[in-house]
């Protein structure tokens, strides 16, 4: 999955953050596998890696509030991309 926003700052996405643990919807959301965040200071970017598009909807369903209690607007719907290899390093030891 990865979703659109409008352009958002460290300091809006750190707020998100915030927020959601706040909720205790985060760190560990029922389904997801991987997110990450990357991009400039000011203009990052997320996309997230779910066990379902099922838990992804589910867990938006709590988010959109939160992200727009954040400031964050969404520029376009999350785009669902089926995943057809996932590959991970190694656990050392």
């Amino acid at each position: 999955m990865s979703g659109s926003t409008r352009p958002i700052d460290r300091e809006k996405y750190e707020s998100s953050i915030r927020l959601l643990e706040e909720a205790g919807l985060w760190p560990d959301p029922d389904g997801l596998e991987l997110h990450v965040a990357f991009g400039a200071e000011d203009d990052l970017r997320v996309s997230e890696i779910w066990d379902s598009p099922q838990d992804m909807q589910a867990f938006g369903e709590k988010l959109m509030p939160i992200l727009a209690d954040a400031g964050v607007e969404m520029a376009a719907e999350p785009e669902v991309i089926e995943i057809r290899n996932h590959v991970r390093r190694a656990s050392a030891g």
